[in-house]
């Protein structure tokens, strides 16, 4: 049976749906959604594991997941497992790692329905120019992951 919980976050409240089989989703949310008061035991794990990473004690992540997608998508997804922390690639490295860099597109596509933020990070994928391209979080929180996971922590001015 499917369960979901929601949690804060600093970029507001994710929504965490998983089952016996894995962790489905987590997503943020641009609405402020009752924070649950009983986590279901099949996502404590995962409620455990992103409250590590917000503190800074945590850059990796082992949970079992299950998210749903094409074949294609799940074969992007796992890719994008393998960006380290901290480290950024292009969409067009991402497309040569898996082999097609004419699939620019369809890996762009493939990362922006990634249904589990931050634990398959897509956040890690930027433009060639450096940019902060696309983000379906928002470029705001893209861009916050990024300094989060940035060995060189920077002060915010104003």
């Amino acid at each position: 049976m499917e369960e979901s919980c929601y949690i804060n976050s600093p970029l507001g409240v994710a929504k965490i749906i998983g089952d016996v089989n894995g962790i489905n989703s987590v997503s943020i949310l641009n609405s402020n959604e009752k924070i649950s008061n009983n986590i279901p035991e099949v996502l404590e794990d995962c409620v455990l594991q992103l409250n590590e990473y917000f503190n800074g004690n945590r850059k990796q992540f082992s949970l079992k997941l299950n998210p749903i997608g094409t074949a294609f998508q799940q074969r992007v997804w796992k890719t994008l497992q393998t960006i380290p922390y901290g480290k950024t690639i292009s969409y067009l490295e991402l497309s040569k790692q898996l082999g097609d860099i004419k699939a620019i597109r369809a890996v762009a596509n493939a990362n922006g329905k990634n249904p589990l933020w931050i634990i398959i990070p897509c956040h890690r994928v930027i433009g060639s120019d450096g940019s902060l391209t696309g983000y379906a979080g928002g470029i705001n929180r893209k861009q916050w992951l990024l300094e989060h996971e940035s060995p060189y922590k920077q002060q915010r001015l104003f």
